[in-house]
């Protein structure tokens, strides 16, 4: 991509230009537009192919490791070699990409599900069942909202994880921002760079802030037990 000269930083090509992002901003908004795109589509994906797993899992047990291997080995394959198997099959689009992304989403993602619904205590579950709670009534009302921080732990590491691997896309031209960092970085355009970097770096603290408050909103009994903490703490 060739440096446009239409302003003094841009001729100097200094890292920091406002001109660029002026002259720019459909490009930039587009490559963020992908890049959220990818990342949702492939978390979401993940999410959906995790959670059966999970259960698979915990209704039998020796599945755990089989699973567990295998997803590890997916996510052991270097992500450029990933997309080169895909290529013969899906192409250079942003199928290649999001399969890819999603595989590396559910090692993190089955094991944080995992995780978290094992944490749920023994005798909490013993209470329900007494209570008459049948399997899906007691995962629904007791033990995932037990487990919700676990789970949000697990999906905000996904998230995150995945904002950064999008970028390795722009090499079959289906990065996002990692496109213009791609672009920027082979015809030495600073600004590009530089704005394409920090967008993406913005973009995952704002995913992981947003994934936070959303914990925040569906644990609200954990706000009142620390409060109460603090009022007894306060008393003594």
């Amino acid at each position: 991509m060739a440096i446009v000269a239409s302003g003094s930083c841009l001729e100097r090509n200094a890292w920091i230009c406002g001109d660029y992002v002026e002259t720019r901003s459909d490009e930039l908004s587009a490559a963020l537009r992908e890049h959220i795109g990818l990342t949702l589509s492939a978390v979401a994906i993940g999410l959906v192919i995790a959670v059966p797993l999970v259960l698979l899992a915990r209704r039998w047990r020796f599945a755990v490791a089989w699973i567990s291997g295998l997803a590890n080995i997916l996510y052991t394959v270097p992500s450029l070699a990933f997309f080169a198997l895909l290529l013969p099959v899906t192409g250079l689009s942003t199928t290649t990409v999001r399969i890819g992304l999603v595989a590396y989403t559910l090692v993190i993602l089955f094991r944080g599900l995992l995780a978290g619904l094992d944490a749920v205590p023994a005798d909490v579950r013993d209470a329900a069942r007494g209570m008459g709670y049948g399997p899906l009534r007691l995962l629904i009302t007791v033990e995932i909202p037990l487990a919700l921080p676990a789970i949000m732990a697990a999906i905000r590491v996904a998230t995150v994880s995945t904002i950064a691997l999008v970028t390795v896309g722009a090499t079959i031209g289906h990065g996002g921002l990692g496109d213009l960092i791609y672009d920027g970085l082979t015809s030495s355009f600073k600004s590009e760079v530089l704005t394409a970097s920090v967008l993406c770096v913005a973009l995952a603290i704002v995913a992981d802030l947003l994934l936070v408050g959303l914990q925040w909103l569906l644990t609200p009994w954990r706000h009142g037990r620390r409060a109460r903490a603090r009022a007894r703490g306060t008393a003594v």
